[in-house]
């Protein structure tokens, strides 16, 4: 039997943790980016007192509707992407925030949708877009790239070491028919890697490739890129940034944005260079917060899909973040 998309059951990956970073306070306003279904959402409402307030965001119309069953007059929610999130707190008049949680990846009801297209495991037509309202597809993408378009993704954003080959592969087979399945596509990749040493014999062939396409399709890299500087950008001082993350590409940029917001002049090495003391430093807009935490032993067990989430936490101090946006009220 088919199910609702909406109704299928997701476990939130770092839930304790991640409520926890965000030290929510009774009478705060806080952003779940990415809500999912709402495993996050419920955490933070439930620590929330009358007055605290809980925005949350996605783009998945799947997402939409399992919001939709939300009672809670605290609780408001946008289809939007990150990018977007500035303009949904402009329309709901709120300046600043005590906390953002961006759980970033693809959820298991996308994965367990066949119909979603992305999971290379079931058979379904070649889709991968979080917003199917938006975009081009991944069948359409393949369709139209140049080998060299396909070699550049897929090595980037896949970070598979045989690119080209796949990406030739693609174009091969395309030839002779439109690769617009799921079951087709890794069909094509595993003929192109056949017996190749990958060093993961756990991980399927088609693994990076499919990461590549999602992300690709999905502008995931440059989403979040556009979002963690508006998300501080619209923190309050003391509030907190926490981020979960399921792949290097994903925690790197979140690694360096913090680390370089966390130092002085954020981290612009031509000011660094200026003659001053250290005491006359300004004080650098971010507090990175403990150490990058990672899935325990047990919640690995239990979700095997969590295994290499990593959470990395910040705090906005009271420095002026850099081109802070117009309008915004202290």
């Amino acid at each position: 039997m088919t199910r609702d998309a909406a109704t299928l059951p997701h476990i939130p990956v770092l839930l304790d943790a991640a409520v926890a970073a965000l030290a929510i306070r009774a009478d705060g306003t806080y952003v779940d980016a990415t809500f999912g279904r709402g495993g996050h959402s419920a955490r933070i409402r439930a620590a929330l007192g009358p007055a605290g307030r809980l925005v949350a965001l996605d783009r998945d119309p799947d997402a939409a509707a399992a919001a939709g069953r939300v009672d809670d007059s605290r609780f408001l929610f946008r289809r939007a992407w990150f990018s977007g999130l500035p303009a949904v707190l402009d329309s709901l008049h709120i300046d600043f925030v005590d906390g953002v949680l961006f759980d970033l990846g693809i959820s298991s009801p996308q994965i367990d949708v066949a119909t979603r297209g992305f999971s290379y495991r079931q058979d379904g037509p070649l889709d991968m877009r979080m917003d199917p309202s938006r975009g081009e597809s991944a069948a359409d993408f393949i369709a139209r790239a140049s080998t060299r378009e396909l070699t550049e993704v897929i090595r980037e954003h896949g970070e598979e070491r045989f690119a080209q080959s796949v990406a030739r592969a693609i174009v091969a087979a395309r030839a002779h028919e439109p690769v617009v399945t799921t079951r087709r596509l890794a069909a094509v990749v595993a003929q192109a890697l056949g017996a190749r040493t990958r060093g993961d014999w756990s991980q399927d062939p088609a693994a990076r490739t499919f990461q590549a396409l999602r992300i690709h399709v999905n502008r995931e890299l440059d989403e979040l890129e556009a979002a963690l500087p508006a998300a501080c950008a619209r923190l309050r001082a003391g509030g907190r940034l926490a981020v979960i993350s399921f792949h290097s590409l994903e925690d790197r940029i979140v690694k360096r944005f913090i680390a370089a917001h966390s130092q002085p002049f954020a981290g612009d090495p031509a000011l660094a260079r200026m003659p001053l003391r250290a005491a006359e430093l300004p004080l650098p807009p971010l507090a990175a917060v403990g150490r990058a935490q990672k899935v325990g032993a047990d919640e690995a067990a239990a979700n095997p899909r969590a295994r290499s989430a990593v959470l990395r936490v910040a705090a906005r101090t009271a420095a002026p973040w850099p081109h802070a946006p117009s309008g915004a009220r202290a």
